[in-house]
């Protein structure tokens, strides 16, 4: 006996997995502008890098926060902390850059709680691909994970689009083609921790000088086994006057 079940909730049920709707805006928007007109964004600009050294990882930023031609903030923080052992320096929308890895944070520590075990590099990427991708790429936050687990040092590349890499030694932003100059000139295996600190700071700074969109200071974290050093700022180019701690 055949039973034929009602499945009119199938009908209900998106198909695909983007949503195109913003391609008709762009063509209306398109049709109303003069011809031959472009769409206009708004650019970014960093430089953020990562190195593997001998028993850790030194990740490094500037500070400069742009808004197209001005710049918004001169101290701008973009290494955030994922979870002890893991660290994450992120490139292109702030905004994006803060939500996003404060959402992996929440997440990575409750997983903590679940299994009182230590969060793992690896598991943070996944995390991190897997929530950009959904995207397609629309989430402006390029982000290099480092971190010390159980598999050792790591350091990972994660794209807005998803795509992800590790490497011994990276950079994003749109600083990264002067700062990967002096990676890989500079990098070696077996580095020293003070090395490693000193390559990632000259990397950030040819970034810092060749990149209109990079500037003001260099921030620095080396993540060691059960051990974090945050650095902010290593090198001062661009004091802050007035300082308030607790907020004006």
């Amino acid at each position: 006996i055949r039973v034929m079940v009602e499945l009119n909730y199938l009908q209900a049920v998106p198909l695909g997995g983007f949503n195109y709707d913003n391609c008709i805006r762009n063509t209306a928007l398109m049709a109303q502008t003069k011809a031959g007109a472009k769409m206009s964004y708004t650019k970014t600009g960093t430089t953020i890098c990562g190195v593997v050294f001998n028993g850790g990882v030194c990740l490094a930023a500037d500070t400069r926060a742009t808004a197209g031609s001005i710049v918004a903030d001169k101290n701008c923080e973009k290494l955030h902390k994922l979870a002890p052992n893991i660290f994450c320096a992120g490139a292109g929308t702030a905004a994006d850059c803060d939500h996003v890895t404060e959402m992996i944070k929440r997440d990575l520590e409750l997983h903590r709680f679940n299994t009182h075990s230590e969060s793992r590099v690896q598991m943070a990427v996944g995390r991190l691909s897997k929530h950009v991708f959904g995207y397609g790429g629309h989430i402006g936050a390029h982000c290099i994970v480092g971190g010390v687990d159980v598999k050792g040092p790591q350091l990972i590349e994660v794209g807005a689009d998803g795509h992800h890499k590790p490497g011994p030694f990276l950079t994003m932003g749109s600083g990264s083609l002067a700062a990967m100059a002096i990676l890989e000139t500079d990098y070696r295996e077996g580095m020293t921790q003070q090395e490693a600190e000193a390559l990632v700071v000259k990397a950030i700074e040819a970034g810092v000088y060749h990149d209109l969109g990079s500037g003001s200071n260099v921030d620095v974290c080396v993540i060691k086994r059960g051990k974090v050093e945050y650095k902010r700022p290593v090198k001062s180019d661009n004091f802050k006057l007035f300082a308030k701690p607790d907020g004006y």
